[in-house]
């Protein structure tokens, strides 16, 4: 009987192969950058994992969510749920009626979506039927602005930053003057342009920067500051003490 040579099996062949290659290449003459040699397989960097938008707003800038964060169903604090959360309940079967513990998870997903007002894409969780809703107000500027209470309470705190930061804009604020001036209301004062100056001061033709230039001179000299009109004060005074001085002959007649 021949001896027939040993051979590896053919799974192994494309395996022996590879490892024999690697092995050869020396560091000097490796191509590749150190950081990429871990990954031998693959030429791609890792992909950078996308932040959702509602997390790039400046917390000390944003006003305090009125409703608080979410203590069931944690989840809905960082998308849009619109109030879904789990729902618990039974499997009945159909035969011998046997009842089995479920549970039924929101329909979520992540999606982009356009922003007219941010000029961008807005990336955010979100569940179907909020999906639904934003599709048929006419997009998501038009979710996160309403006004009422219960579109407040389906935002969450992710959906008042992104209220928030869409509020901010120069187009979402050109709207709102559009909506006071006809509704017959006076343009809303902007406070970054105007300052917190008392209109008394400014009526009398006074400038802040003059102000507040006079107030620190007082300060360095130590001087005293007079608060109202002294000269003032002093003619109200004697017309005050004479409507309280009384008569001693009335006031024995009243007596």
């Amino acid at each position: 009987m021949a001896l027939q040579p040993a051979m590896a099996p053919v799974r192994c062949i494309p395996r022996l192969s590879l490892s024999l290659s690697l092995s050869r290449l020396s560091p000097s003459s490796s191509p590749c950058p150190s950081s990429l040699c871990a990954r031998a397989l693959s030429t791609t960097a890792p992909l950078r994992r996308q932040t959702p938008s509602h997390r790039t707003v400046p917390a000390e800038q944003l006003p305090e969510y009125p409703y608080g964060r979410f203590q069931t169903y944690k989840q809905r604090n960082k998308g849009l749920y619109g109030g879904s959360k789990i729902r618990f309940g039974n499997v009945v079967a159909s035969k011998y009626k046997n009842k089995s513990r479920t549970s039924w998870l929101p329909n979520r997903h992540t999606k982009r979506l356009w922003s007219p007002a941010l000029g961008a894409f807005i990336r955010t969780r979100l569940t179907a039927g909020v999906l639904h809703t934003i599709d048929r107000l006419g997009g998501i500027d038009e979710y996160l602005l309403g006004s009422k209470a219960k579109r407040i309470k389906e935002l969450g705190p992710a959906g008042w930053a992104l209220r928030w930061k869409i509020m901010q804009t120069d187009v979402v604020r050109a709207r709102f003057a559009r909506e006071r001036a006809a509704l017959g209301l006076p343009p809303k004062p902007d406070p970054a342009a105007a300052p917190d100056f008392p209109t008394e001061l400014a009526a009398e033709g006074l400038q802040p920067d003059a102000v507040l230039d006079e107030v620190d001179a007082m300060l360095a000299r130590d001087d005293e500051f007079i608060i109202g009109d002294p000269a003032a004060e002093a003619e109200e005074a004697p017309a005050g003490e004479a409507n309280h001085h009384v008569n001693p002959q009335q006031a024995s007649k009243t007596e």
